[in-house]
């Protein structure tokens, strides 16, 4: 591990480079015998995870969205819907000073639910989905084979300004010259109290509370948070021998698919124009 030394994951291109070798690490052991908490039972809870900011302004695309995954109630699960209100009124039950703080200054809908979601995990764990996503086939399922964590691996092209197609990432022989290699908060299935979520909260947490006064979303309470916290906690398991207790999806365009002709992307809930309004 000499190319990455201790806090190498605050290093954009350390972390990019690092989140490519996890792909080639997971294409080259089993899916059994190295992954902590393979069993043939899952401690992840059966709970869906969602927010939307207001719970009385819900544009009906999104609601089309968040409605395709009601018919997950035939097989057990709970639904929780988090809002701005019951966002903070959960943190305010679970959680101390600190966090309700940092998610009292969480800039935008965006940011607060990424904290919040963090927080749910970490105290309940539970499959946590964006509200722009569709559920699609029965392939949901796969996510709770086994306990160990479970998040998306992304890759933007920089020349072209866009996302490599997911099944492109996990090409031996793809060239890493210009590409950034990171991991998405969306989906998160999760048991309690995972390392790499506890780990991203506190970082979190910290950027929040620090003296930046407008700090940014993707690196503060989006992915780049989780995924700094995830190549840490690696680095560490690694070091010590221990198996890998999460797993990168290779497949989750088969379980849902995110919706981008939303009419909400095209205004100021669209944390993307979050700076420009």
């Amino acid at each position: 591990m000499d190319s990455y030394p201790l806090g190498f994951e605050e290093d954009d291109r350390l972390r990019s480079a690092f989140i490519r070798n996890l792909t080639l690490h997971q294409l080259n052991r089993s899916a059994t015998s190295n992954v902590a908490g393979s069993n043939l039972t899952s401690s992840i809870p059966k709970t869906l995870l969602q927010y939307w900011h207001d719970p009385h302004d819900v544009p009906e695309d999104v609601q089309v969205c968040i409605n395709s995954w009601k018919r997950l109630s035939a097989e057990g699960f709970a639904f929780r819907m988090f809002n701005d209100v019951s966002g903070a009124e959960y943190i305010t039950e679970w959680y101390g000073e600190s966090e309700q703080e940092a998610f009292a200054r969480c800039r935008h809908p965006a940011m607060r639910c990424d904290y919040l979601r963090m927080c749910v995990l970490v105290a309940e764990g539970g499959l946590y989905v964006d509200a722009d996503d569709v559920l699609l086939g029965d392939n949901w399922r796969y996510l709770f084979h086994d306990s160990a964590l479970k998040v998306q691996p992304l890759c933007y092209d920089i020349p072209s300004c866009s996302m490599v197609p997911a099944s492109e990432i996990w090409r031996s022989d793809l060239l890493t010259d210009e590409r950034i290699f990171y991991v998405n908060n969306d989906p998160i299935a999760a048991p309690a109290h995972h390392p790499v979520l506890k780990r991203a909260l506190s970082r979190s947490t910290e950027k929040l509370l620090g003296k930046a006064r407008f700090p940014e979303i993707q690196e503060t309470t989006g992915p780049g948070n989780i995924t700094a916290s995830l190549a840490a906690h690696a680095r560490d398991l690694m070091i010590r021998g221990a198996p890998l207790d999460f797993e990168l999806l290779n497949d989750w365009e088969s379980i849902a698919q995110t919706r981008w002709d939303l009419s909400y992307r095209n205004d100021a809930r669209n944390w993307r124009n979050m700076d420009s309004h």
